[in-house]
């Protein structure tokens, strides 16, 4: 299995398992109180019935609390440990209750006279960890005007037997609402992969279509500058080293290598008749050589994700003191990505033979560095090349030093930080 795919197996099971841990509960409490309410409600119809019948029965030799005390006693041998029954004022006119109905009724809560219009029911556990369940319902007359008559309140000690059932029917509901949040996992799974896998797919192809076009917009550049390319690679590998040494990743490293890539994208615009003379620029010249800076934020700003090489492009030439340009940016005010990639930049140029200089060796490149930290570069970042560049300057040099050995190299930061995943 991938790592990715157990990262998504991972995910899905820990989620599923939440689910089941959250809905279980919820399934237990829902398939208990359906039982209970199932009780109560045969318990209520069952009681107004009886009470109905003891009311149309009534009989002559009888008065209406001894007809009271009559269905009391009845309810209390039936569903009921304890049946009380009051008329419509409130006022209990008869009580009865089983042996057991006696010895919990002392545990009960009180409650005051009853006023309710709608049935309803309370579950009281009990000391020894059975409970009961209180059953208030009003009584009616038969009929559309349906007149309160008064109410019964009727006391049930749930039996061993029916609680078992109850546990065994809550149990069984959670058990099946876990085992339906995994096996939904366990069915996800497989489609989530696939949809994943699709979409890294795409992401990749667009990935490398974009990395392809700043590799060719890295080269249309260094053909009009007459160089082969392998400083963009050099370059941007040597900054991105860098810029691990100082903790960059993510979304960071990759605008700093699209930035070191395309930091000269503006010279596209430059006449050839400057860019390419040979011998020094005036001053007329040379403010429109500058002026690349301006046109390769042009060409970058709001170009989806090369607008991230906005900050190289824009700060490549400003320096630590102020004395840079286009904006004179001092010290921290020039973006960090840009004061990395100022060294990795000067630092290739130096070490590297250009048509109007020869290439310096590592400790002449290295002394005008330090002479320049603190004007030119930032101290910090100094701080972060100086210990790794002897061994950065001998892999640039390693096999020749030629463009195919800096883009293989370069590569090797793109698959990290690009394709990671």
């Amino acid at each position: 299995m991938l790592p990715s795919h157990r990262q998504v197996a991972f995910r899905i099971a820990l989620v599923s398992l939440l689910l089941a841990m959250l809905a279980s509960p919820l399934a237990w409490l829902v398939a208990q109180e359906q039982a209970e309410e199932g009780i109560v409600a045969l318990a209520m119809e069952d009681s107004r019935r009886l009470v109905q019948h003891f009311a149309t029965q009534a009989q002559p030799a009888l008065s209406a609390g001894q007809q009271a005390e009559q269905a009391a006693r009845t309810l209390a041998g039936g569903l009921f440990d304890i049946a009380e029954l009051y008329d419509r004022q409130g006022i209990r006119l008869a009580e009865a209750m089983t042996a057991d109905g006696a010895q919990i009724e002392a545990q009960l809560p009180k409650h005051s006279q009853p006023d309710y219009l709608e049935p309803f029911y309370q579950r009281l556990p009990l000391a020894n960890g059975d409970w009961v369940l209180r059953v208030m319902t009003p009584l009616r007359e038969a009929g559309p005007a349906a007149t309160l008559t008064g109410y019964f309140e009727g006391v049930r000690i749930v039996p061993a037997w029916q609680r078992q059932h109850i546990l065994l029917s809550a149990l069984s509901a959670a058990a099946m609402v876990g085992l339906a949040s995994l096996l939904c996992g366990a069915v996800l799974y497989p489609v989530v992969v696939r949809l994943s896998t699709d979409n890294a797919d795409k992401a990749r192809q667009v990935l490398d279509a974009h990395l392809s076009m700043m590799k060719a917009l890295g080269r249309a550049i260094a053909q009009r500058d007459s160089d082969t390319g392998a400083h963009n690679y050099r370059v941007a590998w040597l900054a991105t080293r860098i810029a691990e040494r100082m903790g960059l990743s993510g979304g960071e490293m990759q605008a700093l290598i699209a930035g070191s890539f395309l930091h000269d994208i503006g010279k596209i615009g430059v006449p050839d008749a400057i860019l390419l003379k040979p011998g020094k620029l005036d001053d007329a010249e040379f403010a429109i050589m500058r002026s690349h800076v301006q046109q390769g934020e042009d060409i970058v700003s709001g170009m989806g994700w090369l607008h991230g090489a906005h900050a190289v492009v824009a700060g490549h030439h400003e320096k630590w003191n102020g004395s840079g340009y286009p904006r004179q940016l001092r010290g921290e005010a020039i973006p960090l990505s840009a004061r990395i990639f100022a060294v990795a930049d000067v630092f290739d140029a130096l070490c590297s033979q250009r048509p109007y200089k020869a290439a310096l060796g590592f400790d002449d490149a290295m002394a005008i560095l330090l002479r320049d930290t603190g004007s030119h570069f930032d101290p910090a970042v100094m701080a972060a090349f100086q210990p790794q560049a002897r061994g950065l300057f001998d892999t640039l040099a390693c096999d020749g030093g030629g463009e195919a050995h800096a883009e293989a190299l370069l590569e090797s930061c793109l698959r990290r930080y690009f394709f990671a995943g």
